[in-house]
């Protein structure tokens, strides 16, 4: 209650002197507002920071003998941690949000870059040193309809709808043991992992359109026909390491290893992102996002995402 009376004073001081200060002054006075609040909410233990990013990509050709097709896109991203850190208690917090959006000229349909919604929670209590039990949990999923695309037999591109909204929805969540020599290098082990995966059950009742066959067991990412959830059993780490590659440019790394105890343990999912941030000034940077996922379940192989472009931040 005493950060929301804190919070309305200073919005309500903010508004007072608007009329009166200066551009700058404004800014300087919700900067010191912003460092009050925090400055309190750190007295109780939490630490919250977090990152809005714009990053843009756009190509333009007229009369170039080479090739090449007009695009444009944008993907917008959210990176916000909230953390709590108290005698022999840590409680870590990290929402990973990301949508981007590709048109070309030619193209009849805009094609999705990223999507992305993922939650990381871990508590720890100290064991001994640096170590600490935890129990940890992993939500993931996307915020809109995915598609397949293809041509008509009169070459217009179709398209079929694949994913959407917790279709596949993933929660994994464990008892274990944690690690951290301190907030840019933290690793944790959970022998005991129970991964839930949701899915719409109008993908795993329908009938194949090109074969007019009912649907496969397992075909859609794993779960069963006429289910919506798959449930597994199995051994879990993560690793994440933040480290500083020269003056203004840092690079975020996350690992996640799952193994299934439940069938084919030799199978190991991996979840791979890294983050490259080549700061520019307090405002501009260049981005680079990298992502690799092997789920077998989802796909026999590698999938691979990476967007790069100029990127427009605002830290709070």
């Amino acid at each position: 209650m005493r950060k929301i009376f804190i919070l309305l004073f200073v919005l309500a001081n903010i508004t007072f002197v608007q009329a009166q200060n200066s551009e700058k002054e404004l800014v300087q006075n919700t900067e010191k507002a912003v460092k009050k609040i925090n400055d309190t909410i750190e007295e109780e233990g939490w630490k919250a920071k977090g990152t809005v990013s714009l990053l843009l990509n756009q190509s333009s050709f007229n009369n170039w003998i080479a090739g090449g097709e007009d695009s444009f896109s944008g993907t917008l991203g959210i990176n916000y941690d909230f953390n709590y850190k108290k005698d022999d208690i840590t409680w870590d917090n990290k929402i990973l949000a990301s949508y981007g959006l590709l048109q070309t000229k030619t193209a009849d349909f805009e094609k999705k870059t990223d999507d992305r919604l993922e939650f990381n929670s871990i508590v720890g209590k100290r064991a001994f040193g640096e170590w600490y039990y935890s129990f940890f949990l992993n939500f993931r999923t996307q915020f809109s309809i995915g598609y397949l695309y293809g041509k008509d037999e009169n070459g217009k591109e179709i398209r079929t709808k694949n994913t959407q909204f917790m279709s596949p929805g993933y929660l994994t969540t464990g008892p274990g043991i944690y690690w951290s020599k301190d907030e840019n290098l933290k690793i944790n082990f959970a022998p005991l992992t129970s991964k839930f995966t949701f899915v719409d059950g109008a993908y795993t009742s329908a009938i194949d359109q090109e074969t007019g066959l009912p649907y496969v067991d397992g075909a859609y990412f794993g779960v069963d026909a006429n289910k919506t959830m798959r449930y597994e059993l199995g051994f879990y780490s993560s690793v994440y390491y933040k480290l500083a590659i020269m003056t203004n440019v840092t690079a975020e790394n996350t690992l996640n290893l799952y193994s299934n105890y439940l069938e084919d343990p030799q199978n190991v999912d991996i979840n791979y992102s890294l983050n490259i941030i080549m700061k520019v000034n307090r405002f501009l940077s260049a981005n680079l996002n990298f992502q690799a996922i092997y789920d077998d379940n989802a796909f026999q192989g590698f999938q691979t995402r990476e967007v790069f472009g100029l990127g427009v931040n605002f830290g709070f």
